[in-house]
């Protein structure tokens, strides 16, 4: 008897012990005066501590209030990663959404995914976070990249575009020549001095985004007006110049139609090309220590065809809420709360991330810290969506067949465009 009171003791002692020490006890039971909404997004580059110090400022400023007999309720935040394929969280977001899931209320979506979330009814309206009069504090691209039929669905975070790096050091080698300002000039550059240009050119996303730009850049256009306008003259001629630059003029080696964004910029940062079209992190990887082009790269506007301005293609992500989350209100606020010029300029600091409002490119603490945002103020200002469409997915898969096919020699430029055109009505067609 004496060893079983004993034991009861023990045991009791122990388990008081453990509800005493934090590292002991299981998660408390939630606060019910205390919400939770969830936040999902990519693993973001850099220190994940940059974004956990944001969530906590929020939670502490939403810790709730009590006013006499009303009660604002506190907002917790858990936030959850999901793989960095872009294909696996499109994957996991439209299984989830079709589902009607309201497991997550705020997630990170690409710029591509706005209109067609928003077509199918899966986005909670932002436009009262973002009026008309707000809009000119972002760039002109991201903005028309979340808004469709005249309603805002996502609100900008961060963007990017497509810029052209180059060796300053070799241009001032032969002959003290600027970066290039023409296509025509990029090709001249390139065949006098023993280095390649390089890009992206595997059948994927990426490639579409680098041939928009030369598309772009010669005044051809994709959609005007919800309607098909791939195959013109000008946009043959900006094909051909890509599939020239591999095939006839051999300034871009033939492996760049294996090229995503990394194998391009480890080509580049190992010195072996002279030109490279790239996002712009890779400007912190190639200026890193130990980088062998390391105080030798000069990022600028990629060029253009004449008579017609340069064009890069936007990229980014913007934050948007589940329209089936249980706490919507909870989710706006923090929504607000993330693409404020306050966290966006915490996460430049920190991470390098571009912010999508225009006003924080004159901060001079975040120009010290991030130099190349003056000149990717200029680029950010022409950015373009690519074509924004519900059915953005299904146009993406058409023009990453037709422009492989051009690039590999299978067809003609005249052939994929043709191709093309054919191929994006029939797929509006199916889907008015």
């Amino acid at each position: 008897m004496g060893n079983k009171h004993l034991h009861n003791g023990l045991l009791a002692f122990i388990v008081a012990g453990c509800m005493a020490v934090a590292g002991c006890t299981k998660e408390p039971p939630p606060d019910p005066n205390t919400i939770t909404i969830t936040f999902k997004h990519s693993k973001l580059f850099g220190d994940p501590a940059a974004l956990q110090t944001l969530i906590k400022e929020f939670e502490r400023e939403h810790q709730g209030i009590v006013f006499h007999t009303s009660k604002e309720p506190g907002i917790r935040v858990k936030d959850e990663t999901l793989p960095s394929s872009s294909d696996e969280q499109h994957q996991f977001y439209v299984i989830n959404l079709e589902a009607g899931s309201s497991d997550f209320d705020v997630f990170a979506i690409d710029v591509i995914w706005v209109a067609e979330f928003a077509k199918a009814g899966w986005l909670r309206d932002l436009s009262k976070l973002l009026p008309a009069q707000d809009r000119e504090e972002f760039f002109r691209g991201p903005v028309e990249a979340v808004t469709l039929d005249d309603r805002v669905y996502a609100i900008p975070w961060f963007i990017d575009a497509g810029v052209l790096y180059y060796r300053k050091d070799l241009l001032a080698k032969y002959g003290g020549v600027p970066p290039p300002r023409t296509w025509g000039k990029l090709v001249r550059i390139a065949a006098d001095i023993p280095k390649h240009d390089i890009w992206q050119g595997k059948q994927y996303e990426g490639l579409v985004c680098n041939v928009l730009e030369y598309l772009w850049s010669s005044g051809g256009a994709v959609l005007e007006d919800g309607k098909v306008v791939i195959d013109s003259p000008e946009n043959r001629e900006a094909l051909k110049v890509m599939v020239d630059l591999v095939r006839t003029y051999r300034v871009t080696p033939d492996l760049v139609t294996t090229l995503t964004e990394e194998p391009s910029r480890e080509i580049f940062g190992r010195g072996k090309a002279i030109f490279m079209r790239n996002w712009p992190y890779a400007w912190r990887l190639l200026e890193q220590d130990g980088s062998p082009v390391k105080g030798k790269v000069g990022m600028t506007v990629l060029p253009h065809f004449p008579k017609h301005p340069s064009a890069a293609t936007l990229g980014g992500w913007q934050l948007a809420v589940n329209k089936n989350s249980k706490h919507p209100e909870a989710a706006e606020q923090f929504v607000a709360f993330m693409t404020s010029a306050k966290a966006q300029k915490h996460l430049g600091l920190t991470v390098g991330f571009q912010p999508t409002r225009k006003a924080l490119y004159e901060d001079a603490k975040l120009l010290a810290a991030q130099p190349a945002l003056a000149e990717l103020y200029k680029i950010f200002q022409r950015a373009r969506p690519r074509p924004v469409s519900p059915y953005y997915v299904l146009l993406s898969q058409a023009m990453q067949s037709e422009f492989s096919a051009a690039l590999a020699g299978v067809k003609t430029p005249e052939e994929a465009l043709s191709a093309l055109q054919s191929q994006m009505e029939q797929i509006l067609k199916r889907h008015k």
